[in-house]
């Protein structure tokens, strides 16, 4: 029995449809007037909830993050290490190997590099010593990385899963060591390796105990970008990730190309750490990472994957968290309501990546017209 009651299908208000690709200028106008709009929303926000002046919030802001020669160089720190975990996972991402876990891998990085100051900062020269701190951070990493990565390749596990739960492990190893090697005895805590003889730590350029992190970001950088868009190697990965069959149909092994750019992942992640304990804290907790490793996702999908773009996705984050830190004291707020803030921007970023991937197509209105009567054929 037919279900056809002659009546006509109700077609949706709207439709929403996949762009073929918007021209340069065009996705980054979007971008910036979503940040407009985001500001607007946050001026209101503030205005109905603490009564203060919204310009004067924004310029608290841009203080907080240039108001001084400190303040600049502590966020291009911050800047130079998000952006190196960013530029971890982004080749696991590309793939479409979702590794949550560079957290752990840059702890367990940072966690070697610390070993080899504790162990043998005062006891081998500098010749012998950063090499090796650099050899066990980057295998550190690599080895941690390419454990999930073995288990995916082999029996097609959960990534995703897998490496989240290695973070866990990676932090409760590092507590262990922390207790072990706490100063003082019991604290739980490390404290500042070599305090005293400055054994293990990188080098200062210009007085300034950031520049070097900086100048070797940005060579991994530069590095990474040749990587992905000119090599042999990004050019597999990239068709890892657009199709696995396809791979294998043009002859890619699939199973190596995921071990090998995991490698890659976790040994950047293994840099990470080195930077963060030896050029940076001169310590290591299970805080060390401070959230990056999940920070640096939004970083590489805001950046479409792009080395070079990340570097301006990085610096409007970092710039985001130190303004609403400097709102919060100077204002005499709690760090919840600068996180809305935060959130709010962040929530209108993201926002704008949906128009600049789809559109949206509204019914056409149905023009009705008369049927037409043929001379000769009226009664």
């Amino acid at each position: 029995m037919s279900n056809n009651t002659g009546k006509k299908a109700h077609e949706p208000l709207f439709h929403i449809i996949k762009r073929n690709g918007l021209p340069f200028w065009k996705s980054w106008l979007i971008r910036i007037l979503s940040v407009i709009a985001a500001l607007i929303v946050c001026g209101i926000v503030i205005v109905f909830v603490t009564g203060e002046n919204p310009l004067e919030m924004y310029k608290t802001m841009f203080e907080g993050a240039f108001g001084t020669e400190r303040r600049r160089w502590g966020l291009m720190q911050d800047l130079a290490m998000l952006l190196c975990v960013s530029l971890a996972v982004t080749p696991a991402f590309k793939m479409k190997f979702w590794n949550i876990g560079a957290e752990g891998q840059v702890l367990i990085g940072g966690l070697a590099t610390a070993a080899c100051m504790i162990l043998f900062g005062e006891k081998l020269s500098p010749y012998i010593l950063y090499p090796l701190m650099i050899c066990s951070s980057i295998i550190a990493g690599a080895v941690w990385a390419v454990i999930p990565a073995f288990f995916k390749a082999k029996w097609n596990t959960n990534e995703t899963l897998f490496t989240l739960m290695m973070n866990y492990i990676a932090i409760q190893i590092l507590s262990y060591f922390s207790y072990i090697w706490s100063n003082p005895k019991g604290s739980g805590k490390i404290g500042i390796i070599n305090a005293s003889s400055s054994a293990g730590w990188l080098p200062y350029i210009g007085n300034n105990k950031y520049l070097f992190n900086i100048l070797i970001v940005l060579a991994l950088t530069i590095f990474m970008y040749i990587y992905l868009k000119y090599s042999k190697h990004g050019y597999e990965l990239s068709v890892v990730g657009e199709s696995e069959n396809t791979a294998r149909y043009i002859g890619i092994n699939v199973k190596k190309v995921i071990i090998r750019t995991m490698l890659l992942s976790g040994a950047i992640c293994g840099i990470a750490g080195l930077l963060l304990v030896a050029g940076a804290n001169h310590t290591v907790s299970s805080n060390a990472a401070d959230g990056r490793g999940f920070t640096a996702i939004m970083v590489s999908w805001l950046a479409k994957f792009n080395p070079i773009y990340m570097i301006l996705t990085s610096l409007l984050l970092v710039f985001l968290d130190k303004g609403a830190t400097e709102i919060s004291t100077t204002f005499s707020l709690n760090d919840s309501f600068s996180e809305i803030i935060t959130g709010i921007i962040i929530f209108f970023i993201i926002g704008s990546e949906f128009f600049i991937n789809y559109k949206i197509k509204f019914r056409e209105k149905e023009v009705i017209t008369k049927p037409e009567v043929k001379e000769g054929n009226e009664q």
